[in-house]
């Protein structure tokens, strides 16, 4: 497998397979590390199946192994998104169950191998529901959900905005819809970052799920709000840095994708593959985009890619160890499951 790009300088990338196990193959899944492995649950095992999966895979990336987790009570999920929370339950929320989109959280107490249902508390405003949305964590009890209620004959013509604050010891949350909107968005990928200029903070920028090519706020912090520390990745950090000032790039961001991932790498959002709105046909995507924040406007990085071996859809990134893993996701005819996990390599 290869993505390499070409050019005077040398510098190039590509997705090098390291594991490869069919229990891996899931598309529109959620995939979270946490003490070193990778949780996956749900998702769709072939296109056009209509029941989500409800089973949960282990990725251990350290020996490439991959086992299922027999979890009692998991849920059946596809289009949701998931967030650690106390370091030890594994929050689902939202989704399509098969029959309707959800606004639910349920939680994998890692430690006991138990699926918990947890309850909305009194108050509580919840979205109509929720599918390709996003979940962002702010602090390790509250999330930040971005995307587009209800169906698609129901679904509002903006994107609501709404905190989601999760209490682990009585098994509650709350939902909370913030006093601003987005562009209406599904599929699109949410990155909290640094803001870039005089004045530090954090921002969470929404990325593709609609035509737009341009990144939108859907959250401000000012310096000292925020106190989640990303992963650290210093020999990645280098690497891209270097691939954006190599001049292989062009200055073009990605316009009319969605179902693609993204990975905060320190100041960069690293985004790959994804479906275009753009076209009729051939519309699953094998480009890498790199969004690089360290100055003030902020730049995109296009590198795109020959290989059609390397179009994914519905599949995710997750950061570990100073490299960026890819698991999942269907490839270019939009039905076939990869089973493999790769990693991102840059040639510089």
């Amino acid at each position: 497998m290869a993505g390499a790009v070409g050019g005077t300088g040398g510098s190039g990338w590509t997705w090098r397979p390291v594991a490869r196990d069919p229990l891996l193959a899931r598309a529109f899944h959620s995939c979270t590390e946490l003490r070193g492995r990778f949780y996956l649950v749900g998702g769709l095992l072939a296109g056009g199946a209509r029941e989500p999966s409800s089973d949960m895979v282990v990725f251990d990336p350290a020996e490439g192994q991959a086992v299922r987790v027999g979890a009692r009570g998991g849920p059946r999920r596809s289009h949701h998104d998931a967030a650690l929370v106390g370091g030890r339950w594994l929050c689902v929320v939202g989704g399509w169950d098969g029959s309707r989109r959800l606004a639910t959280v349920s939680a994998l107490d890692t430690e006991r191998g138990v699926w918990e249902a947890w309850t909305a508390v009194p108050g509580s405003c919840p979205p109509a529901g929720l599918s390709s949305h996003t979940c962002t964590r702010l602090s390790d009890r509250e999330l930040r959900v971005a995307g587009r209620e209800g169906g698609t004959r129901t679904q509002r013509r903006y994107g609501s905005i709404y905190t989601l604050r999760l209490d682990p010891g009585a098994r509650t949350y709350c939902y909370k819809e913030e006093g601003y909107h987005t562009v209406s968005r599904s599929g699109h990928c949410a990155a909290l970052l640094q803001s870039p200029g005089p004045h530090p903070g954090h921002q969470l920028l929404l990325f593709g799920g609609c035509n737009s090519a341009e990144p939108e706020v859907a959250g401000h912090w000012s310096h000292g709000k925020i106190k989640e520390e990303p992963p650290v990745a210093p020999r990645l950090m280098e690497q891209l840095a270097s691939l954006v000032s190599s001049g292989q790039g062009s200055r073009q961001g990605p316009r009319g994708l969605r179902h693609h991932s993204c990975s905060v790498v320190g100041p960069f959002a690293v985004l790959f593959g994804g479906e275009t709105l753009t076209r009729a046909r051939d519309t699953i995507c094998n480009d890498l985009y790199i969004y690089d924040t360290r100055k003030s406007p902020s730049l995109w990085f296009h590198f795109p890619c020959a290989d059609h071996g390397l179009k994914r859809v519905g599949h995710r990134t997750c950061l570990w160890n100073d490299q960026l893993y890819l698991v999942g996701g269907f490839g270019e005819d939009g039905r076939t499951a990869s089973p493999q996990v790769c990693i991102l390599d840059l040639f510089i």
